[in-house]
């Protein structure tokens, strides 16, 4: 099970993930960060990349912040 770093910025005018130099990703979601509308659009890009189910995707840590750490089951 890998685990990725993401940085979230969300209120973006396009949903897209990006690998940055670093090995990290930056996802830049169109979703508010409210009642976790920004962490479900994540887990969807997040599962379209890796090309699984959202189900496979977990966030492991930073459900409240900017910075998170997913696992993908892919």
């Amino acid at each position: 099970m890998p685990l990725i770093q993401v940085k979230v910025k969300p209120g973006a005018r396009t949903s897209q993930l990006t690998l940055l130099a670093d090995g990290t990703y930056r996802a830049d979601v169109k979703a508010l960060p409210t009642d976790g509308k920004a962490n479900d659009e994540l887990i969807r890009l997040v599962s379209q990349l890796f090309g699984c189910a959202r189900s496979d995707v977990t966030i492991k840590a930073g459900r409240t912040s900017r910075t998170k750490w997913l696992a993908v089951d892919a």
